[in-house]
């Protein structure tokens, strides 16, 4: 194996966790929605996120005050919707409007659903320790939807300067996990 140096900001290119997400939140009545790549699983059960918003972003201020988002996973289907809104603000613009997405009433939290995508995630802030020094925050998952009708659907991750590519092939492996 021929090693050569890589530059330290290409590490996150590498190590993106999963598939880039639609974050949506609401704010007196006006929702948004961002991609976002850099999120982790924290917990089981309840199910806990860890996510970075970039406190440049409007989507952090919403977040911030109103402590509750909805994460959508979008598949391959909607990759340049989802492009889309990573590349532009909600400040302005009416992103749901501008990508033809469709918000849905949740059950838990102001934030919409996205109709189009295959699972969403209710979620409120548990915990923002980590938020001022690292843009980090901790939610909750306390609600979750599915369609259940999307076999094995393809997901897009974020290897970073605008390439992506989409989830493998599905293996079984043994585990002790039930």
């Amino acid at each position: 194996m021929t090693r050569k140096s890589l530059p330290l900001s290409e590490v996150y290119r590498l190590l993106e966790p999963g598939p880039v997400v639609l974050v949506t939140t609401s704010k007196r009545g006006r929702a948004n929605v961002m991609a976002m790549s850099w999120h982790t699983m924290i917990e089981f059960e309840p199910p806990m996120v860890g996510c970075v918003i970039s406190n440049r972003n409007y989507t952090f201020e919403v977040v911030k005050s109103t402590r509750e988002c909805v994460i959508s996973i979008p598949t391959l289907e909607l990759a340049k919707q989802v492009v889309g809104c990573g590349n532009t603000s909600g400040q302005k613009i009416d992103k749901f409007k501008k990508f033809g997405l469709t918000a849905a009433a949740a059950s838990c939290v102001q934030a919409p659903l996205i109709e189009e995508c295959y699972a969403n995630f209710e979620c409120r802030i548990v915990d923002v320790r980590m938020v001022n020094k690292y843009n980090f925050f901790i939610l909750e998952v306390v609600k979750a939807w599915i369609d259940r009708s999307q076999k094995d659907p393809i997901t897009i991750h974020h290897r970073g300067k605008g390439y992506f590519m989409t989830a493998g092939e599905t293996i079984k492996l043994s585990s002790r996990m039930k």
